[in-house]
């Protein structure tokens, strides 16, 4: 059974160009036609196309200070009230991921909070909100993957390994390195929502000089700071099923199940949490019985004692997508 989408699928040869904006948001056309085989000027046409209609986008990848942590969120609420429930939650600052469930009376969204502490929008907002028929937030205790980390699985590794511009662990920054300053700032400010913009159009949006910035680019990237994400449609890539998986796992199993998952080609998500489900997954698939065999089948071995699957009907709000695009802090 295969679920429709409004907008066609893309030919294998846009899949793959997306797919190496994976490996490196700021990869120039001139090595990704290298290594797929493509001319450098098709390369940069199809890239801008593709931005264009919206099927892909480079960020500066999200970073949460160390010390904030995430509450999963599952709100119940009557349904003629869910959309202005998404939209009050999308306005605020420390809810980056929303999902409306495909039944239509769920909202599940990712909370950034202090762990540990008593979170108001928890335990006083929502509770009061008389649209709100239940409540729940399961903390997260462990990420094995979260959705910078996926890779849309049509590159053999060794494409992957020639387009990826990965620091290595001497170039990521140390305690005894300098933090940005305000140059630095304001460059990876004007990247945020277009991380593949020029230097000269940071340069101007800066108002600093363009060699300035082209030194603090290279820096940065040099350094590990300037990490890039390809937030591309899952639709548009032939993944039109969205679902979240809530596991029960027992828990000598656990870290081990986790670890599958993440290395699950369908897996964007996969986070060890308080609750009833001690593991949650966010998976892209095909179609139903794609889901199915997920469930059934690829599953089976990993400890899993239950299993609650929630089909997502519309991702309401992602880092990337929308107008809003802030980080905390």
């Amino acid at each position: 059974m295969a679920m429709q989408t409004a907008d066609p699928v893309l030919d294998l040869r846009d899949q793959r160009l997306i797919a190496a904006l994976q490996c490196d948001g700021r990869l120039s056309a001139e090595r990704a036609g290298h290594v797929l085989g493509l001319g450098p000027r098709t390369v940069h046409r199809r890239w801008q196309a593709l931005m264009a209609e919206g099927a892909c986008r480079v960020i500066l990848r999200p970073s949460w200070p160390a010390a904030v942590g995430a509450l999963l969120l599952r709100i119940r609420v009557l349904g003629t009230q869910r959309d202005a429930l998404a939209a009050a939650l999308a306005a605020r600052e420390d809810i980056p991921f929303i999902d409306l469930s495909a039944s239509g009376d769920e909202i599940l969204a990712v909370s950034l909070t202090r762990p540990g502490s008593r979170d108001h929008l928890v335990f006083r907002e929502l509770p009061a909100t008389r649209a709100v028929t239940s409540v729940g937030a399961d903390t997260v205790l462990h990420v094995f993957a979260e959705a910078a980390d996926w890779r849309h699985d049509v590159l053999s590794a060794d494409e992957r390994a020639a387009l990826s511009s990965t620091p290595g662990p001497e170039d990521t920054p140390g305690p005894g390195e300098a933090e940005p300053d305000p140059t630095d700032r304001a460059v990876l400010a004007a990247l945020e929502d277009d991380a593949r913009a020029s230097a000269a159009a940071v340069a101007a949006r800066t108002g600093r000089p363009e060699s300035t910035v082209r030194r603090r680019l290279a820096r940065l990237a040099a350094a590990g700071r300037l990490r890039t994400q390809a937030v591309a449609d899952p639709r548009r890539l032939g993944l039109p099923v969205d679902a979240n998986v809530m596991l029960r796992v027992a828990p000598d199993r656990l870290d081990a199940a986790g670890r599958a998952l993440a290395a699950h080609p369908a897996v964007h998500g996969a986070f060890a949490t308080t609750g009833t489900a001690n593991l949650q997954a966010a998976v892209w698939m095909r179609d139903l019985e794609h889901l199915y065999r997920f469930v059934s089948q690829d599953l089976a071995g990993l400890g899993v004692e239950a299993v609650e699957t929630v089909l997502i009907g519309h991702a309401y709000h992602r880092p990337g997508r929308g107008p809003r695009h802030r980080r905390p802090g």
